[in-house]
């Protein structure tokens, strides 16, 4: 006969079982969960810890670009336009890491973009600093010019200041000179007879009688000669038609201009000059010039 005490506690068994699966179930999905949100916080923290290593090493990147163009080394088109480039896809990178979230995929792309980016800056850095060395090259060559140039130049200015100097005594030798000189007052009567005289007020003209040291080094040919007679007040006398010479590094008129045919052969000249106003009493001054420089003077005196 069957014991019917063994039904109800088969019964308790197969309960307390049941609420030991739905426990350990429990449990599970607990563990399971726990797990999944560590999992998620650890992507969240890598996520952003690499999106902070990346934007770090984009501010390093841009520090080192301004570094280099601190100098304000003169670029060439070429290397502006890397230059402007560089700085163009920094800008999109911080823009692209600035989203809220980014995928696996567009997070590897940032780090790809950015190893990429570094390489291009690193061949922008050495194409600057490749370029400084040049331009110093060049500045260094510059200077070296400038001073060769300077040493030339200098040397060009002593080499014509003896030549001026040499030319100037050159023409001082060839200068004609006056070995003796003798002004002599004349009158002109009405048959165009001359006679000498010694009063201002018969006087019409003055002849200037000289003759030349010989001089070797003087050209053969006829020579401008410029008469400058002073009256006994010491101003000038000139006629209308006198015009101006240079002697002795100045500008002068003169009373009057001709010219003589030099043959260093000791020849004796005669110049005439009449006075366009009438004669004073009193020492008159003749000076006479050629080629340049004076020839030396002589005097008269009227009574």
């Amino acid at each position: 006969m069957e014991n019917p005490s063994e039904k109800p506690v088969k019964k308790n068994s197969n309960v307390i079982y049941f609420l030991i699966v739905v426990v350990i179930a429990l449990l599970g999905t607990d563990v399971y969960l726990y797990l999944q949100k560590n999992k998620s916080d650890t992507r969240v923290v890598f996520v952003n810890d690499e999106k902070l290593r990346l934007k770090t090493e984009l501010d390093s990147l841009e520090a080192q670009i301004e570094l280099v163009n601190s100098a304000k080394t003169k670029m060439s088109a070429e290397l502006q336009a890397k230059n402007d480039s560089l700085r163009t896809k920094i800008r999109v990178l911080r823009a692209e890491l600035a989203k809220g979230k980014l995928s696996a995929a567009e997070l590897a792309k940032a780090r790809e973009d950015v190893k990429q980016l570094r390489y291009f800056v690193t061949k922008y850095t050495a194409d600057i600093e490749e370029l400084k060395k040049q331009n110093s090259s060049l500045l260094t060559e510059r200077d070296t010019l400038k001073s060769n140039l300077a040493a030339v130049s200098e040397k060009a200015t002593t080499l014509e200041k003896q030549n001026q100097e040499l030319n100037t005594k050159v023409q001082q030798a060839a200068a004609l000179k006056l070995s003796a000189a003798e002004v002599v007052a004349y009158k002109v009567k009405d048959s165009g007879k001359e006679s000498d005289v010694t009063k201002a007020k018969s006087a019409k003209k003055f002849k200037i009688n000289f003759t030349l040291v010989p001089n070797g080094v003087a050209a053969k040919a006829l020579h401008d000669v410029y008469v400058r007679v002073l009256d006994p007040t010491g101003n000038l006398i000139t006629s209308a038609d006198a015009g101006s010479f240079t002697a002795d590094d100045q500008e002068m008129q003169y009373s009057y201009k001709t010219a003589i045919d030099f043959r260093d052969d000791g020849s004796a000249y005669t110049i005439d000059w009449v006075n366009p106003s009438p004669f004073q009493k009193g020492t008159y001054t003749v000076m006479l010039y050629s080629d340049g420089f004076s020839m030396g003077k002589s005097s008269i005196t009227l009574k």
